[in-house]
């Protein structure tokens, strides 16, 4: 690590263990992609918390960079919309888009500013497949029980980020 700079950012790297000084591919650019909310529901302090911190720190790098993309994405199609269609029987573009509007206007309440784009999930589907079909044309997923499963032996870095071993990780496993 070199000694930061009065005017540079230092975050925890969670693969090192340490703190680090923020490197950049680019000189003045920074692109930041993070998960959004899943839409079938009103938000609750879970689906803030990461709102507030990816907000807070969009805006610290654009106090150091003068070019910040921030995307955060809207899963907009998962078991959990389409159980909610059923119990309701509305159809599963209607809960999304009363969902999404309503975490919208949690978010603004909270002073977190929209991210730079917001893709939806149902946007991307086509793209999805592919990657997905890709994964196990590789042999870097497999399917099970009608289910695409990444193939944690095909990538023995697996479990490196988190520190925790392959074992610990099944043995904690749920479907």
């Amino acid at each position: 690590m070199t000694d930061p700079t009065p005017d540079s950012i230092v975050l925890y790297n969670s693969l090192t263990r340490r703190k680090e000084q923020l490197e950049t591919l680019h000189p003045d650019r920074v692109g930041m992609y993070v998960c959004g909310p899943t839409v079938y529901n009103l938000a609750h302090i879970g689906s803030a918390r990461p709102a507030v911190i990816f907000d807070v720190l969009a805006r610290l790098l654009r106090l150091f960079y003068s070019d910040v993309t921030y995307v955060r994405n809207i899963t907009d199609v998962d078991d959990k919309i389409n159980a909610a269609s059923i119990e309701t029987g509305e159809k599963i573009g209607v809960i999304t888009e009363r969902f999404t509007t309503a975490y919208h206007q949690d978010m603004a309440a909270l002073n977190i500013a929209q991210p730079d784009a917001e893709p939806r999930v149902t946007d991307h589907i086509e793209q999805i497949v592919n990657m997905i079909e890709s994964l196990v044309e590789r042999e870097h997923a497999y399917l099970a029980e009608g289910h695409v499963l990444f193939d944690i032996k095909s990538f023995p870095e697996y479990g490196e980020l988190s520190g925790r071993s392959t074992d610990d990780m099944i043995a904690g496993a749920r479907v």
